[in-house]
């Protein structure tokens, strides 16, 4: 029978056999850039424009939003230690192949002191170190394709460091509009223009008869940044607005031609221009399928309104 110390060398050497040893290759590194970039202010600005009361129903307001950064530059190395790890069954073919090796490795080392040291050391040294390993019962030959790795560390060097600032609309982003008590929301477009007109949505249902400024506000709600501005609201316009909405939005087909004139002539004196001007090719678009009535329509508006207008049917 096995004594115990027979029992107990068997048992290390099988533990060996199956846990063996990683075979460790050279380090592997990695190289990138890195930036950083580390916001220090953030405002945003309302342009409301000028004059800085409303005279007139519709205004573009401007909206910015401003970024001052500090940019830091890294150049980045880590660094990967490498191994090839350790599975018993490859010791199968590994050993018989190590003794092979060896042995070539020792003939090419006798042949290379004859050649005055011409064979490369692929030959002579990794011959060698092959066979040394491949005869290791703990340990596997070195294997690119199998190889794995750990990050032994990482290494920063800084390259640059300075400010950088941006200037970007609010590009379609939410605008809060109080008008009085009501609050509007609304949104910008792609070039951050916020377009307020008194005579449409949403204001067009409220009586601004009694609303002398608007505010205006908005707010990025990642980091809370805020601004409001107001935008003053002449008693000259609030007196017309409601008029003006009568005169736009009252059912057009109900009248005759000579109330769709008596319109855009009244929009006319109130001085809204634009709006006239949008009415009357509402009209025009409106008689398309009737080219009677539009021409009817157009020279009345020549002759009572005193407005010039190409003839549809010329055109």
């Amino acid at each position: 029978m096995f004594n115990r110390s027979t029992l107990t060398g068997a048992a290390t050497c099988g533990a060996l056999l199956l846990s063996g040893c990683a075979n460790h290759m050279s380090q592997r590194s990695e190289h990138e850039e890195r930036v950083e970039r580390k916001l220090l202010a953030h405002t945003l600005q309302i342009d409301v424009g000028s004059p800085s009361v409303m005279e007139l129903p519709q205004r573009r307001v401007r909206i910015n939003e401003q970024k001052t950064f500090e940019v830091t530059e890294f150049d980045v190395t880590r660094h990967y230690d490498r191994y090839t790890p350790y599975q018993p069954w490859r010791e199968v073919y590994e050993m018989p192949l190590g003794a092979v090796a060896v042995v070539a490795g020792v003939g090419a080392n006798v042949l290379n002191v004859f050649m005055f040291g011409q064979l490369p050391d692929s030959v002579t040294k990794d011959w060698i170190s092959y066979g040394v390993d491949g005869l290791n019962p703990a340990m596997n030959v070195q294997s690119h394709g199998r190889a794995e790795q750990n990050l032994a560390g990482i290494e920063e060097i800084q390259r640059d460091k300075r400010m950088e600032s941006s200037s970007l609309p609010w590009a379609e982003r939410p605008v809060i509009v109080s008008a009085g008590k009501q609050h509007h929301e609304m949104s910008t477009d792609r070039n951050g223009i916020l377009r307020l007109n008194l005579l449409d949505s949403p204001f067009a249902e409220q009586d601004l008869s009694r609303v002398s400024t608007l505010i205006i506000k908005v707010e990025d709600a990642q980091d809370e940044t805020h601004w409001d501005s107001s935008l003053s609201i002449s008693s000259s316009l609030r007196g017309k607005l409601l008029e003006a909405h009568t005169l736009i939005y009252d059912d057009l087909e109900a009248d005759d031609v000579s109330q769709w004139v008596r319109r855009v002539k009244r929009l006319s004196e109130l001085g809204l221009e634009e709006e006239a001007s949008e009415l009357e090719q509402s009209l025009i678009e409106l008689t398309r399928n009737d080219p009677e009535l539009q021409r009817e329509f157009v020279q009345s508006l020549t002759k009572n309104a005193g407005r010039l207008v190409a003839d549809p049917g010329n055109s």
